[in-house]
């Protein structure tokens, strides 16, 4: 039996490094890397997604023929089939030619993880190369008005009718929902039981019976959803798992999105905060920021930007070895989280009072102050900041129950 040694998996390494670079520069459009701006940055893709630029869709096009949207995937799936070695290598070489992601998906974040585990081959193949090339959007159906934190008393019901549903009742807080075209959702499939009575289930927001209703946030904006469902037909061909075994793929697909809402901690796409004030204040004559107290804060932030970044790198290496604990991901999503409430507080000093304006042109309708007041449902979505202290102290520091 041949084995790759040491300094052949280096070599191999160090070689796609080099293709990797040379192809990000090659094929990354100029704008792809300049640093976002607003929402419209951010690609979601799905059946009515509109881009906003030609380079936007050209870039999500590249990458998902190369199959780097989703570059571990397998190739069957619209992946890349990269080593997890290699991904990290790409997304490397990416933040440093300053790339943007080509696609922003609960389909990448949340549910493909759910299907790579729990999914059948055909609902893998049906669904994952759709999400991979960005042609399907995804929201999740999880909370409900009385079930929040103790999300497995929810009541939205499934009954069996044979080869297929019928779910009748509401969801709330669905991101996005009034742009996704397709659900996960948890339903309850068996009145008797908590845990073991909830199932997952896939199904088109285009069913008839599906409605959703925007729900006005402070920030005057609308990420959530009302989600309603009236006797809308799901087949049996769209349940993930087995019937009843729901709560082990919400939980497993809660790991997930615990970790990808703790990435926005980690903005490298976006323009330093350093040299967003530096054009705002201006420097003094020593060529530092003009500014010594709000300096001070954001090297602090800085710091601990950079170290969070190492954190959630060292975080995917354990995970690759299957090492890492299983309440990990709430400590990135806690910390992920308040890190990103310290970002935009920045943000509002920096900009001072114009940072205040809401519906000028100048400042493109308000964003810096309508995203800080967005960034508070950091700390809640997801489980709450206070949920994850929880599991912490109890999972990780093992603290007792007082």
């Amino acid at each position: 039996m041949i084995t790759q040694t040491t300094s052949d998996l280096s070599i191999e390494l160090a070689q796609f490094r080099r293709d990797t670079r040379t192809w990000l520069e090659a094929n990354c459009p100029a704008e792809m890397r300049q640093p976002m701006t607003s929402e419209d940055d951010v690609c979601w893709g799905g059946r009515n997604f509109k881009f906003s630029s030609t380079a936007q869709r050209q870039w999500l096009q590249t990458m998902a023929a190369k199959g780097w949207t989703v570059p571990t995937w397998s190739k069957s799936y619209g992946g890349g089939g990269l080593s997890g070695e290699q991904a990290k290598i790409l997304a490397q070489e990416m933040r440093s030619l300053r790339c943007r992601s080509p696609l922003a998906s609960f389909g990448i974040w949340m549910l493909g993880p759910a299907l790579l585990k729990f999914g059948s081959e055909a609902q893998k193949l049906a669904h994952l190369p759709k999400i991979a090339r960005g042609e399907i959007r995804w929201c999740q159906g999880y909370s409900e008005p009385n079930a929040g934190s103790d999300l497995a008393s929810l009541a939205t019901r499934a009954e069996d009718h044979g080869d297929h549903f019928i779910v009748n009742g509401q969801k709330i807080w669905t991101s996005y929902a009034n742009h996704a075209d397709w659900i996960f959702c948890l339903v309850r499939t068996d009145a008797a039981k908590k845990h073991t009575g909830i199932s997952f289930v896939l199904f088109d927001m285009a069913s008839p019976g599906v409605s959703t209703k925007p729900i006005q946030l402070i920030s005057g904006k609308s990420p959530f959803c009302e989600t309603f469902f009236d006797g809308v037909r799901v087949e049996k061909s769209n349940l993930v798992g087995q019937q009843g075994g729901g709560w082990d793929v919400a939980k497993h697909l809660l790991a997930h999105e615990r970790e990808m809402i703790g990435s926005i901690g980690d903005r490298e796409a976006a323009k330093p905060l350093g040299q967003q004030a530096a054009a705002k204040l201006g420097l003094d004559a020593t060529g530092r920021l003009d500014d010594a107290m709000l300096r001070a804060q954001i090297a602090e932030f800085e710091c601990d930007e950079s170290a969070f970044r190492l954190a959630m790198e060292r975080a995917s290496d354990l995970g690759r070895v299957q090492q890492a604990h299983p309440a990990m991901s709430s400590m990135l999503k806690y910390y992920g989280a308040e890190l990103n409430k310290r970002r935009w507080e920045l943000m509002m000093a920096i900009g001072g009072s114009d940072a205040l304006e809401w519906e000028s042109d100048r400042s493109r309708h308000g964003d810096i102050a309508r995203t800080w007041l967005r960034t508070k449902a950091n700390s809640i979505e997801g489980g709450t900041s206070e949920v994850q202290l929880n599991i912490i102290a109890k999972r990780i520091l093992e603290l007792p129950n007082v």
